[in-house]
């Protein structure tokens, strides 16, 4: 195996932490050639779709890549945002949110992020931290909840990359914060906060919170993948932490992709259930996602908004995702700050102190 060209090793060099921040990817434009070539990376990966490369390959290069990239591509261009990808935006914010929280409190850590499918990649990122003089750094997939198909293949890429490093870092990661109490902290203020400007659903007459995470093959719960606990698991912190019963607030599953059987409940006949069924008022959240992006805006907030109303419901609200939210950044940070203990990021006192 040949190795990457290594800088001489130096007594004085800075000897730097990095946390590095992964989310999954975006195209690069909201075009059918950028959706392709993004979709292409993503569908290829082993973990995402568990059929074999040959037969797979067949069916993505012939039948899905050329009509799937052009109906995306127009599901793209309806969330585009003036700076770009929503996910790229969002994600950009809150690394510059959580510089600005670890300055603050003098913690001396680099912070930047990646993507697992499109720009920045891993391996170009963990390059840069490098060169910045990183010797240490923290991998945080921005999947609260740990799969396979996200958490999984994010340390794939990232120590693969390592593999043809001579002077290699050390890695610590962090595998799921699926019941963290700042995390599920931040996502009951940010129901709360939204409730505070557009007016709270009346549970008494039967409205309905629906916590909506992405799906994935049942098949690969059965084969031990813990998502979906994990999902459950928020979900009920969740409920529990804004006063809710399961009557009143549902975990759902969307973005089923094929025809094998997916996790359930399905979001959108769900909503669809729900309209048909006399609920005047649903508001949708999805906790899986910290960031907004198409499946967040397009999916939920057109998608399945059109079914719950076709359906006969009266009043749809998509609450937004964490984005970079001051609860969610100072929840993002103690999440981090704890995985930083005993690294040398020079704190004078523990994050989680911090207003």
């Amino acid at each position: 195996m040949r190795f990457d060209l290594e800088l001489p090793s130096q007594h004085a060099a800075s000897h730097r932490v990095a946390v590095l921040l992964i989310n999954l990817g975006t195209p690069d434009a909201p075009t059918p050639r950028a959706v392709r070539k993004y979709l292409a990376q993503f569908l290829s990966d082993p973990r995402v779709v568990e059929i074999p490369q040959f037969v797979w390959q067949l069916i993505l290069r012939l039948a899905i890549l050329p009509f799937r990239s052009r109906a995306s591509a127009k599901k793209y261009a309806q969330v585009w945002l003036p700076e770009g990808s929503p996910l790229r935006v969002y994600t950009e914010r809150q690394v510059e949110q959580l510089r600005r929280l670890f300055a603050a409190n003098d913690y001396h850590v680099i912070v930047e992020y990646a993507m697992r499918y499109g720009a920045p990649g891993i391996p170009a990122m963990l390059n840069q931290l490098k060169l910045e003089g990183a010797e240490r750094v923290l991998l945080v997939p921005m999947y609260p909840q740990y799969s396979s198909s996200t958490t999984a293949t994010a340390f794939d890429d990232a120590f693969n990359a390592l593999k043809r490093v001579r002077n290699q870092p050390e890695i610590r990661t962090i595998r799921q914060y699926a019941d963290h109490p700042a995390y599920i902290g931040a996502l009951a203020e940010q129901v709360r906060e939204y409730w505070r400007h557009h007016g709270h659903p009346d549970f008494a007459a039967g409205d309905k919170l629906v916590l909506s995470f992405h799906g994935v093959p049942k098949r690969t719960m059965d084969l031990g993948d813990p998502y979906h606990d994990q999902c459950q698991r928020t979900g009920s912190l969740l409920a529990a932490a804004l006063g809710l019963t399961p009557v009143e607030c549902r975990v759902t599953f969307q973005s089923r992709f094929g025809r094998a059987e997916w996790l359930q409940p399905y979001t959108a006949p769900t909503l669809a259930e729900l309209g048909a069924g006399g609920v005047k008022r649903v508001d949708v959240f999805c906790p899986g996602f910290t960031a907004d992006c198409l499946e967040t805006i397009e999916e939920i907030g057109i998608e399945v908004r059109d079914e719950f109303l076709r359906a006969g419901g009266k009043e749809f609200h998509r609450i937004p995702c964490l984005n970079a939210s001051p609860a969610w950044i100072k929840a993002l940070g103690e999440i981090v700050a704890q995985h930083l203990q005993g690294w040398p990021v020079q704190t004078v006192q523990p994050l989680s102190a911090v207003a």
